[in-house]
């Protein structure tokens, strides 16, 4: 009967272990899951693209080999291409896999053209053209190369590519990571089974943290896999009594962790990252999120934010409105984690696509609780994300939309069009005028932007809790401060949650239920969004 690729793999291939052995190679706890995912993939002859954040040392890399080089010494026509970021890592892989080739049964081994530093070519090595044609071999091959070394992967065709250690890859003649990923994938087949892995440890805040996000947030196609360090059975130490500090213990609880695993710990911090626990987090993390955490100066309680994204709750739907309705979704841009209450006053700041941005990002607040109940997030165009804002706001008792309005007027002008009054107001002093004058939506000034940031690190100090959504979360560990100690996201990333919900909270205060009933006399306003009219004054606030 024919062996399944599994079982090929671990009757067949071989590794040489830490200590020096050469042991047949037998799956460990992470590899059970990669190949999970493989197997998946392949039973429905789709293309395979995982994306593997992990710790140190799980052997994602071995059964990645082992996969692509047992698939191509045994099919025909399988092109696989090897990528890693560094001479010696490549030198490393190149060796595993032919080790791969080079422990397998006599009976199994298929016939071998080329075996050098660069390239295993399972092809007849015959001379003899009529041979060749006879019995050409399986005609598959793996290459192994560095990255951004001249001309990778150009007019080839590749069923199996891994990308290693992506997070270490250097911009190399003038081509960025992502000129160079950009290449390399258009080698891939679009439709049947082909394997991409890209997989690395955490280094800082760059591409491959990027891709990782996107992937998570299902922006991409590629499935993220992350795999902490004491998913490694081998990661243990001795317990001998010693107590265990009140970080440890929360630890052991929230992961539910043994003495020895934490007894591993103290020693990796000790021994393997110079009694840095930074550099632990970084080499050998529990979370995603604790993977890629600066160190510097965040604005935002870490360990705090780390914990919340550990305990949000899933909304309780997603979609998109359209037609006048609500329609469920898995992967729509509106979220709710709780409906509209008769009665409740509700506020909705917005952080528009403006310079250095390009998503639409709105938070829902209720007045009374203090919590968010909705959000909207979205790369679209202007006059879609009006569309849904105001039908959010409809859906939260007509709540006070707050849009920011410094690149455009045109939501505030749109939303008085569709007769939606209900906005928050600001005031502005008209030097030509001498007069101040009152004008719809929030704009993000030197003078406002530290408010709002202000009111939104109190809030998370005091409210942390309460924020559900993990994109805020995210944002918030990789806000901080600069040289010049002015707030700001680090360098490649985004502060749209958090401005959103920042003018959300500051907002807030001036929130007052709005009837659609209520009869209002025509506003007139202009470009820069002025009105003419006091008949509201009874009832808004005209603060900020």
């Amino acid at each position: 009967m024919r062996k399944t690729l599994r079982q090929y793999i671990e009757s067949y291939l071989k590794i040489k272990t830490k200590e020096g052995e050469i042991l047949p190679l037998k799956f460990n706890t992470a590899q059970n899951r990669f190949y999970s995912i493989v197997r998946e993939r392949f039973n429905k002859n789709e293309p395979c693209k995982i994306i593997v954040l992990k710790a140190r040392q799980l052997g994602i890399s071995t059964v990645t080999e082992a996969i692509g080089t047992g698939w191509a010494m045994q099919a025909k026509n399988v092109n696989g291409l090897i990528v890693a970021h560094s001479q010696d890592s490549t030198a490393n892989i190149f060796n595993m896999t032919k080790l791969y080739y080079d422990e397998l049964p006599a009976i199994l081994k298929p016939m071998i053209k080329n075996s050098n530093m660069k390239l295993l070519n399972f092809e007849n090595p015959t001379l003899d053209p009529r041979e060749k044609e006879r019995n050409p071999g399986l005609r598959s091959n793996i290459r192994v190369a560095l990255a951004g070394s001249s001309g990778v992967g150009r007019s080839s065709t590749f069923r199996f590519m891994h990308l290693s250690e992506l997070a270490f890859w250097e911009e190399s003649k003038g081509q960025t990571v992502q000129d160079q990923l950009t290449g390399l994938l258009q080698t891939l087949p679009q439709h049947g089974f082909s394997l991409l892995v890209i997989e690395s440890t955490a280094n800082g805040f760059n591409y491959f943290k990027t891709l990782w996000d996107q992937a998570v947030s299902r922006e991409n196609d590629y499935i993220p896999l992350f795999i902490p360090w004491f998913e490694m059975e081998e990661y243990r130490k001795p317990y001998n009594g010693e107590e265990f500090s009140e970080e440890e213990l929360k630890l052991k609880a929230r992961f539910n962790l043994d003495n020895e695993q934490l007894m591993w710990r103290r020693y990796a911090i000790r021994n393997l990252c110079g009694n840095n626990v930074d550099t632990f987090h970084q080499e050998y993390p529990s979370t995603p999120e604790e993977a890629f955490i600066l160190t510097g100066s965040p604005i935002f309680d870490t360990k705090a934010v780390i914990e919340q994204l550990d305990h949000v709750k899933p909304p309780i739907r997603s979609g998109v409105f359209a037609s006048g309705m609500f329609l469920t979704s898995e992967n729509g841009p509106v979220k709710i984690w709780k409906d509209p209450e008769p009665g409740h006053v509700y506020a909705i700041g917005a952080d528009t696509a403006g310079e250095g941005s390009d998503y639409f990002v709105a938070y829902c607040v209720d007045q009374e609780t203090q919590e968010m109940v909705a959000t909207y997030r979205s790369v679209t165009d202007e006059d879609l994300f009006v569309k849904q804002f105001e039908a959010l706001g409809r859906m939260y008792n007509t709540a006070m939309l707050g849009p920011e309005c410094n690149f455009s007027t045109y939501p505030t002008m749109k939303l008085q069009e569709n007769g939606y009054y209900n906005m928050y107001v600001r005031e502005v002093e008209d030097t030509y005028l001498d007069r101040v004058t009152k004008r719809y939506g929030f704009k993000t000034t030197s003078v406002t932007r530290p408010l709002v940031i202000a009111m939104l690190i109190e809030y998370a100090r005091d409210n942390m809790s309460k924020i559900q959504d993990p994109a805020l979360l995210r944002e918030m560990l990789s806000f901080i401060k600069n040289a010049e100690g002015r707030p700001e996201a680090a360098s490649g990333e985004h502060d749209d949650c958090i401005m959103a919900f920042a003018i959300s909270l500051y907002i807030l205060p001036q929130a007052r239920s709005y009837e659609e009933k209520v009869e209002t006399k025509k506003r007139i306003f202009n470009d820069y969004d002025t009105y003419e009219d006091d008949s509201l004054s009874s009832f808004l606030h005209f603060g900020g």
